[in-house]
């Protein structure tokens, strides 16, 4: 919880906290969080569309409904950012493509729609790579958003824009989407908290490039306003062919009630992974923290667990290669250069390739949820490297080819479709953030989220104030 009075730094429960005594407006929060977005954005890019005055008349409709007494839900008037590939009415939804068009959105994409009906200010669409197709945030339309913790480095991607955003408290909430860490992997590279929930449990529309990869969740501060919007975002949407039902009708439900009862495998490298020495003691010093809280806490690796880079690149390049054969050579040419190499790459294969590819898909999962039989959440670091110099998709001098080679923690839990988050845990000697991820079995959601919040909620420290990004400026 902040002690400040400054609106532009409350959470998202502060902020209703405060609308409900009355002792704030969500006009007043709005602009403040404009105002942050005019003071920080220039240095990091994250915002690439901000609705200053669309903002300000939401708030001022919010700022009469909590003046009868009748607010649409606990977020209405609380401002919050969409990440540009979803769609929202009246802004445009540039995919960071050049193919793309300035024209505005004349429908809600579900995240969108539920943020709106809950009374949220939408502030504006935040940064992606193009289609959101890599693990870093730059595209030929808006140019490379930057780390608030250093701007010469990237804050990771795909939801760069929406990382960088909550970093700075740009608005109290950030919608992201991971098909392969999107959410996760600019979380632990800004010091921010990612979830990403059980596939098919927040929905959207138009569907992603590979539809069952993707996952909606929130890029938040705290747990308590992850669960705030995941109360919204994660509701049932005819319009999602693969929206599943079930999802929780409160996911804070149980959320405080500790961890004594949950058997945690900690996997340090999760079957050999090579993690840079100070990721390696940060995480490891976390899972004596999850000891300390109550749980039990076992290293242990995910049996026969084999690195599934080879699987998940059949099935997301074989996307790039479908959006490449749909485009004229003209087109084509407007393209990032590596989602283009991806699509060449993927020329020779076949379709026995990508059924392979999704049977070991399939084993895959097995294996990982026969192993949340024996343990309640498997504990890993989210990334295994620091974040490294932004406008590059994989570090420099490291001899890698692409931005899978350096997140192997994350993509396996799209490949599972299974629940999983990032979470702060401490700084390098540089100074820059560290991300812990926890994963749990399908529909374990709110059991991630208990542990998060038991974690981040004995060590608020693990969260301190981003420096002004002016003063690391490139």
């Amino acid at each position: 919880m902040s002690d400040s009075t400054d609106l532009g730094t409350m959470t998202a429960a502060e902020l209703s906290r405060l609308f409900r005594a009355k002792e704030a407006s969500p006009l007043e929060a709005t602009r403040a969080a404009l105002d942050r977005i005019e003071r920080f954005n220039p240095a990091v890019n994250a915002y690439v569309h901000v609705d200053r005055e669309g903002a300000e008349k939401a708030a001022r409709a919010s700022a009469q409904r909590w003046g009868r007494g009748e607010p649409l839900s606990p977020l209405d008037g609380v401002p919050v950012s969409m990440k540009d590939l979803t769609e929202v009415a009246g802004m445009p939804a540039r995919d960071g493509s050049l193919l793309s068009s300035d024209e505005p959105c004349e429908t809600d994409a579900p995240p969108a729609a539920r943020m709106r009906e809950a009374g949220a200010v939408i502030l504006g669409k935040t940064n992606t790579p193009e289609f959101g197709w890599k693990g870093v945030t730059d595209n030929r339309v808006f140019g490379a958003t930057r780390n608030p913790w250093d701007t010469s480095l990237t804050p990771g991607g795909s939801s760069g824009g929406a990382a960088a955003a909550a970093a700075l408290n740009m608005g109290a909430l950030h919608q992201g989407g991971d098909s392969g860490g999107s959410i996760r992997i600019p979380a632990a590279f800004t010091g921010t908290f990612g979830f990403k929930p059980t596939f098919g449990w927040t929905p959207q529309w138009p569907p992603a490039k590979v539809p069952t990869l993707s996952h909606i969740g929130p890029i938040t501060r705290t747990v308590e306003d992850a669960v705030m919007m995941l109360n919204h975002i994660g509701r049932y949407d005819h319009r999602d062919p693969y929206a599943v039902r079930g999802m929780p009708d409160d996911w804070g439900d149980g959320v405080m009630d500790g961890i004594s009862d949950l058997r945690i495998a900690f996997s340090p490298t999760l079957g050999g992974v090579e993690v840079d020495p100070q990721i390696a003691r940060r995480v490891a010093e976390a899972a004596k923290a999850f000891e300390d809280l109550g749980a039990e806490v076992v290293e242990a690796e995910p049996p026969e667990f084999d690195c599934p880079i080879d699987t998940y690149k059949r099935i997301w390049w074989t996307a790039s290669r479908d959006l490449y054969l749909s485009l004229s050579e003209s087109d084509r040419e407007k393209l990032d250069p590596g989602l283009v190499d991806n699509a060449i790459a993927a020329e020779s294969w076949t379709a026995v390739d990508l059924f392979r590819a999704e049977a070991h898909r399939a084993e895959l999962t097995q294996r990982l949820e026969r192993f949340n039989q024996e343990y309640h959440l498997l504990l890993c670091p989210t990334l295994p490297i620091q974040p490294f110099l932004a406008e590059h998709d994989v570090p420099p001098g490291s001899g890698m080819t692409d931005w899978t080679e350096w997140s192997p923690f994350t993509y396996p839990f799209n490949l599972s479709q299974q629940p999983a988050a990032s979470i702060p845990c401490g700084f390098t000697a540089e100074g820059l953030p560290v991300g812990l991820q926890l994963a749990g079995g399908k529909y374990d959601d709110r059991r991630v989220l208990r542990a998060a919040a038991a974690y981040l909620n004995a060590h608020p420290a693990r969260f301190p104030t981003v420096p002004d990004p002016a003063e690391t400026a490139v």
